[in-house]
């Protein structure tokens, strides 16, 4: 079952809703063009005392949990179907991509085992007119990240940030069976989503994945 809730800043799993004026995502269709927003406080959920405004959200930003979709692994040949946008568990290729940035799209059956292993994956669609400025402060944010604390893995942040021209919204985020979707890239929701979800799957692997042109060569990767 799909839950969604406004977020909370105490930690613990809790879902999030960040919302300018409304609790919902502007639908896109083939003509959506994203428009500016410009900062303002946003509603973070409330308490018996009343809500905490958080100040500098920039558009609205949704967290839900989903159902487990299961974890097998098929050819990298195959179009594995996945239930939610973006995905957030279920069949994946055998290899996993390198934990860096990427200016193509990565398939979501080798981000999927990334997920499996514990990673955060962030993809936007910002549509024809690209969204520079977004992008680099997305890159800023990945680079503030600690560095992995699991045992051997003190150089590797086990975050991958690539473009998606299939998302039905600008920007987004996948943990295992958790996803983030958002009108703009707002650190604050994608720090959120980075605390409570990072390294909360079902393996603990921070070994580095295959480069980009091996993800499905038939030699390293089938």
């Amino acid at each position: 079952m799909r839950s969604i809730a406004r977020w909370r800043a105490a930690a613990g799993g809790s879902l999030l809703l960040l919302a300018c004026s409304s609790g919902t995502l502007t639908p896109r269709d083939g003509s959506y063009e994203p428009m500016p927003q410009e900062p303002m406080p946003v509603d973070a959920g409330g308490d018996a005392d009343g809500p905490m405004p958080v100040d500098g959200a920039l558009c609205t930003a949704v967290i839900e949990q989903h159902p487990y979709e299961g974890a097998n692994h098929v050819s990298c040949t195959s179009t594995p179907a996945y239930q939610t946008e973006p995905p957030s568990s279920g069949n994946h290729y055998s290899c996993w991509p390198e934990y860096r940035t990427f200016d193509v799209p990565v398939p979501w059956g080798n981000l999927m085992h990334g997920l499996e292993h514990g990673a955060i994956a962030i993809v936007y669609n910002c549509g024809s007119a690209g969204c520079a400025d977004e992008v680099a402060r997305a890159q800023a944010f990945l680079d503030s990240l600690p560095l992995d604390t699991a045992l051997g893995c003190s150089s590797t942040r086990r975050v991958i940030l690539a473009p998606d021209p299939t998302l039905p919204v600008r920007w987004a985020a996948s943990a295992w069976t958790w996803t983030l979707r958002a009108d703009c890239f707002d650190e604050t929701a994608f720090r959120q989503f980075y605390t409570a979800h990072y390294d909360q799957a079902p393996e603990s692997i921070c070994s580095g994945g295959a480069p980009y042109a091996n993800l499905c060569d038939g030699v390293v990767c089938g």
